[in-house]
């Protein structure tokens, strides 16, 4: 037999279908994150949410337990010092960890859509490991282990090609 594992809801539709503030709100994030669908963006609340949940249980907590689930939440690259720092995150801080968007801050890619075509293209590596999930959550320590192969080899291809010319003349 194989492992069987129930299915848990990975995002929650939005009550309303047809609100048009929303939608707009909801436009504007997707084409400057370059998502997909809108299903990304609910998703992305749907782990904001978790993380305040986790939040507000921590208020009564001890101080290890706190300063341990905001290492973890540091180490994945949101910055919070505090609990009422988690509890004021929102979607566009978690949309912001993404590799597609990560790829657009540090410049390897021109546009959000060109970072998402590197990484489905497995053009992108993170620790050296060849990863093609756009929605990947980079850690604050992999931030720097982020190579983009497709143009390390053009500039090695112009280089050889500017090599050749002056060896042609």
């Amino acid at each position: 037999m194989g492992d069987i594992r129930k299915k848990h809801k990975k995002f929650s539709r939005p009550r309303r279908a047809f609100d048009i503030k929303r939608i707009t709100e909801e436009n504007e994030i997707s084409k400057r994150y370059g998502l997909k669908n809108k299903r990304e963006i609910w998703k992305a609340e749907w782990e904001i949410k978790k993380i305040r949940d986790n939040a507000k249980k921590l208020i009564t907590a001890n101080e290890e337990d706190k300063e341990a689930f905001i290492k973890r939440l540091q180490k994945k690259g949101l910055k919070v010092k505090t609990i009422g720092d988690v509890l004021s995150l929102n979607k566009e801080d978690w949309l912001g960890r993404r590799l597609q968007t990560v790829l657009v801050d540090k410049n390897l890619a021109k546009s959000a859509k060109e970072a998402r075509q590197l990484i489905v293209h497995k053009h992108v590596l993170v620790n050296d490991t060849k990863v093609n999930i756009p929605s990947y959550i980079v850690e604050a320590d992999e931030e720097d282990k982020i190579k983009v192969m497709r143009k390390f080899n053009q500039e090695t291809k112009k280089q050889a090609e500017v090599k050749e010319v002056k060896d042609g003349n």
